[in-house]
Parts: C-alpha cells; sequence; structure tokens
C-alpha cells in the first residue's frame, strides 16, 4: 500500500518563504496528479495547487497564484510547493493527495492522502 508523506513545515514571518515536499512510497505515484490542500482552524478545506502526472500542467487557486510553484522531482518520487511571499492568511496544515484521477484530485476526492503538516505565518 502506497502512502504520501509531506515535510517542510514550520514559522515564518509574513513574506517569507517556505518549501513544502510531498513524497511517496510507490513507484505508480510518480505518474499520479498530485494536490495540495489546506485546512485553518474553523474552516474549510480548500484546495492550493495541483500538477499533473507529467508535471507539465500546473493548476492555483487564485489566493496562492503568483506566490506558490508545484514542481515535481520524478527521480526522488516528489513533488515539490515553493511558497514565497507568505501570508498570515496562508496558515493552516497542509496536506497532499494523489490518484490516479486528475478530477479526484481536484476535488479533494482523492485515494491517498498525507497525514499534514503545519504552516504558520507570524505577522
Amino acid at each position: 500500500q502506497g502512502q504520501l508523506v509531506e515535510s517542510g513545515g514550520g514559522l515564518v514571518q509574513a513574506g517569507g518563504s517556505l518549501r513544502l515536499s510531498c513524497t511517496a512510497s510507490g513507484r505508480a505515484f510518480n505518474n499520479f496528479p498530485v494536490g495540495w490542500f489546506r485546512q485553518a482552524p474553523g474552516k474549510e478545506r480548500e484546495f492550493v495547487a495541483s500538477i499533473s502526472g507529467g508535471g507539465g500542467t500546473t493548476f492555483y487557486a487564485d489566493s496562492v497564484k503568483g506566490r506558490f510553484t508545484l514542481s515535481r522531482d520524478k527521480a526522488k518520487n516528489t513533488v515539490i510547493v515553493q511558497m514565497n511571499s507568505l501570508k498570515p492568511e496562508d496558515t493552516a496544515v497542509y496536506y497532499c493527495t494523489a490518484d490516479k484521477d486528475i478530477l479526484a484530485v481536484a476535488h479533494g476526492s482523492a485515494a491517498y492522502w498525507g497525514q499534514g503538516t503545519q504552516v504558520t505565518v507570524s505577522s
């Protein structure tokens, strides 16, 4: 059974940067679309960004467009999200998710989820 593990969260001041990684076990994941979602306290989980199985297509929520960038490292079976110009409203637990179906990833109904990593942005 494959699994996803996020890392890279932490505490950063507003305007700073963080780099989150989502590493998958199992070779099949290397070709799966991968998405990132986040959930802040008292709020619903929301879509952040996604990347296609090949890595050539990315989608971003309007709230992070221009500040977050997704990429894939096929050799390491890892998807990375570089987060720049962080704002206090980016504070949340960030989850990566994967599925062979891009629509499932986009809609938050993918089969595989990581345990989440906390990102806290101080003002």
